[in-house]
């Protein structure tokens, strides 16, 4: 069901001297994201400078959102990422929950409830 997925995007800026720090660490989310259930999507994208990045994370509901932002990606790799990193845009498409949504309010999160829609 459509409305239950729960989506989010950070938007990230990196200076030339933070790039290749910040590109460890994120292929180290992502690994440790890969065997988390409930994970239906991990996408990282770049400018064409290289100096933006997009993450893309995709999970079947409010419960596996919440494992992951409770697991050791979130728990012991953001903060790293974050000191590697400026963090210019970060929100969150559905119900996260509110152990989600505190966490994610705190870190400056924008948050849509679901509407409407379709999906396949």
């Amino acid at each position: 069901m459509v409305e239950k997925v729960v989506r989010l995007t950070v938007n990230f800026s990196v200076t030339e001297a933070q790039t290749n720090d910040f590109k460890s660490i994120a292929a180290q989310m992502t690994d440790g994201t890969r065997s988390e259930p409930g994970t239906l999507g991990y996408e990282w994208f770049v400018s064409s400078d290289g100096r933006k990045l997009r993450l893309v994370e995709t999970y079947v509901d409010a419960a596996a959102i919440e494992a992951h932002f409770m697991g050791p990606v979130v728990q012991q790799l953001v903060p790293k990422l974050a000191a590697a990193s400026s963090v210019d845009g970060f929100e969150v498409y559905g119900d996260p929950g509110p152990k989600v949504a505190e966490m994610a309010s705190a870190f400056g999160a924008s948050i849509y409830q679901y509407w409407m829609g379709i999906g396949r």
